[in-house]
């Protein structure tokens, strides 16, 4: 079989911005999970300029159909005309004012409708500040400072503690912070065996593998059977998996849920929503921000709420979600790939796998390297939104087939690194359980 030879994108002006990033930033870049090592350097762009539905445009002038989109906020599609025309016409009348606006209460408001749990609301920005003020009003809550947690929560200390980047966090918060693990009850039951009567707060996201037995509502009933708060973290899942998020698909009601990417399609703002007795605990706690009433991101998440209420935005996401992993699994099948497809349609996972079943980085390289060459970006989670059409569809399957092509080369010749023209991907942290 003839090597596939694709040509190499041109990236000049990428790497001139990182140039002079790497001087000024440290690490060179805000996120880090948008950083360079997280996709193939030297093969695929460094910084994106622009977006306008389901493709993004580098500073290069590539044109890409987008998969992280943007680590998961963007629900609709970029510069989506509704949402753009809402904020532009918020901007003009004020972003952020000296009193509170009425869009704080309208938007709390239509959480409080479609979101099961919700009875009151609290916005923040990020999605690690709806974690920790949850977290910190179940703890004045209940009395106790000791958390269960399953899943990532964000970077504040309090969680951070638990990762390989916890420089900088005083040791003493990993004697508050215990793991169980996802899909077995038992090991929530045996946290509260191990600090009984200390577990006040018991918080998880709900990731990329499905729930067996019930195990959200096990995980709220063991929290109450205990005397804990039953937090669950939708940052990602909120109105991705429904209008009222992976609550609503799973029938689980939590006490405390924190919500954020998808909320106002790429605006900075999050929200802890939940039962009214428990979001009392926020006018005792320290929960205050300058911009946690800032109007523009307001106005994006009531027309994000807007679009759902009026349109099949949910359907379309589960129905194209779908088409793709249907059509990425038979193409693995075909060309004998090692790939395991974790999560749902909403959100997926492609995870490549060496010969002992372990991840293995160099195939994720060569299938990005490949895909990115042929106008097709990915990255950690797949992510489909209400703008991805038919034919982004149709083509990504196209890029990955081709991809797919190329990594069976390499599987047979028994050498990945041959095939690889940039760096490895690397991964930001790993979570110390």
């Amino acid at each position: 079989m003839a090597r596939t030879q694709v040509p190499s994108l041109d990236i000049t002006k990428s790497r001139s911005w990182w140039e002079r990033a790497s001087k000024v930033i440290p690490s060179g870049t805000q996120t880090l999970s948008k950083g360079p090592d997280q996709f193939v350097r030297g093969v695929s762009p460094i910084f994106l300029e622009r977006g306008r539905g389901s493709h993004v445009w580098d500073v290069d002038g590539n044109e890409f159909i987008d998969y992280p989109m943007a680590l998961g906020p963007i629900l609709l599609g970029y510069d989506y005309p509704s949402v753009t025309e809402a904020v532009c016409r918020q901007a003009h009348e004020g972003t952020t004012f000296t009193l509170m606006h009425p869009l704080e209460v309208e938007v709390a408001e239509r959480l409080c409708e479609v979101v099961p749990c919700a009875e009151m609301v609290r916005f923040g920005k990020n999605g690690a500040d709806a974690t920790s003020a949850a977290v910190r009003a179940a703890r004045a809550y209940t009395g106790r400072d000791e958390i269960a947690y399953c899943g990532y929560h964000g970077y504040q200390d309090w969680f951070a503690i638990t990762s390989t980047r916890n420089a900088g966090i005083p040791k003493v918060h990993a004697d508050y912070i215990h793991v169980f693990e996802y899909n077995h009850p038992a090991s929530l039951e045996r946290v509260f065996a191990e600090w009984p009567g200390k577990i006040g707060t018991v918080i998880m996201e709900q990731p990329g593998v499905e729930p067996v037995d019930n195990f959200l509502t096990w995980v709220g009933e063991i929290a109450h059977k205990h005397g804990a708060v039953f937090i669950l973290d939708e940052i990602v899942t909120g109105f991705r998996y429904a209008k009222g998020g992976a609550q609503e698909v799973y029938g689980v009601v939590p006490d405390l849920a924190c919500l954020g990417k998808g909320m106002a399609n790429g605006y900075p703002i999050s929200a802890v929503v939940g039962r009214r007795d428990v979001m009392m605990a926020f006018e005792k706690v320290f929960f205050s921000t300058t911009y946690g009433g800032e109007t523009m991101s307001l106005a994006a998440a009531r027309a994000t709420l807007d679009v759902l209420d009026r349109e099949p935005v949910i359907e379309h996401i589960w129905r194209q979600g779908e088409r793709l992993r249907t059509g990425i699994q038979k193409a693995a099948a075909e060309w004998k790939i090692p790939l395991k497809l974790s999560g749902n349609p909403p959100r997926s996972g492609l995870v490549f796998q060496d010969g002992d079943g372990n991840e293995s980085f160099e195939l994720k390289t060569l299938f990005m390297q490949e895909t990115v060459k042929r106008g097709v970006l990915f990255g950690g989670p797949v992510f489909i939104t209400y703008s991805h059409s038919d034919q982004d569809i149709e083509r990504t399957l196209d890029a990955v087939a081709e991809a797919f092509r190329v990594m069976r080369q390499a599987l047979d010749a028994g050498e990945v690194a041959p095939f690889l023209e940039g760096e490895v991907v690397g991964v930001v942290f790993r979570q110390r359980n």
